[in-house]
């Protein structure tokens, strides 16, 4: 398998269902939101742009099966074996506000070995790319994390939670710790842009819990192929299938301290 040039060619299929999501916000109605369940929303947007994906990818590579998150592709996917990891609008609420920060996210991996990932912020026309051991890009630049070491010149981001709300109580005096030992907490509304960020070094950290494989498996694979640190709460590696993750730069030892001390 050749995964610089799947890559590439991966690229071009995101793209493909930017340019699809991008025509279909400037004509979005608030009136065509539909609701998975509390305070998650999902469009028409969301699944004509899975279709989208899963059409392409599977002529790309018919072997591979889908972790989907609207769960249109008609497989039931096999965590163990090579599947395509796809978030086809991460920041779903902020696109149907009318915020432009939202994206498009697509892993691959044969369980939890990650191969590959693409992230196309289509507002900005940014692509995050790489593949495992070929590093990661922003566009034409080669990415890498932020040189700082220290917890308190670092700027983080986090997600905020919207259900599972028994936990919220310990997750908001994390806040109120880091807020106080930290540059400043930003909330994106979207984990996969998140991540990307946290490749490129414009975040020297990021964390949450109750994420799904398909709002971290791109980033992930972007922010390890350049040099960063991903754990999850507890500083093991169960966080693609497991919910939670911490993800980072050289502060990444005092922010896990931090978490995993209070959480």
């Amino acid at each position: 398998m050749n995964l610089e040039q799947l890559t590439k060619q991966t690229i071009d299929i995101v793209k493909l269902a930017s340019t699809f999501i991008q025509q279909e916000a400037a004509l979005f109605s608030t009136e065509k939101i539909e609701y998975k369940d509390l305070n998650n929303l999902v469009s028409y947007v969301d699944k004509e742009a899975e279709k989208i994906l899963i059409k392409e990818l599977r002529e790309l590579l018919p072997e591979a099966s889908f972790i989907t998150e609207e769960g249109m592709s008609g497989m039931e996917p096999n965590p163990e074996a090579l599947n395509w990891i796809i978030d086809p609008l991460d920041g779903t609420t902020n696109f149907i506000h009318g915020i432009p920060i939202y994206c498009v996210s697509v892993g691959l991996a044969r369980g939890k070995d990650l191969l590959l990932g693409v992230i196309h912020e289509p507002s900005l026309d940014e692509v995050f790319w790489g593949w495992k051991g070929g590093g990661s890009y922003c566009n034409d630049r080669r990415m890498g994390v932020s040189s700082v070491t220290l917890l308190q010149e670092s700027l983080i981001a986090t997600g905020f939670p919207y259900y599972k709300f028994e936990k919220q109580k310990r997750y908001m005096y994390i806040l109120e710790l880091l807020m106080q030992k930290t540059h400043g907490i930003r909330r994106m509304g979207a984990a996969a842009v998140d991540l990307a960020y946290v490749a490129a070094g414009r975040f020297e950290g990021f964390y949450e819990y109750n994420l799904n494989s398909w709002d971290m498996a791109a980033g992930v694979l972007l922010i390890k192929e350049a040099g960063g640190t991903v754990t999850d709460f507890s500083g093991g590696d169960n966080y693609l299938f497991g919910g939670d993750i911490i993800a980072g730069c050289g502060s990444h030892r005092e922010l896990l301290e931090t978490i995993r001390e209070h959480f």
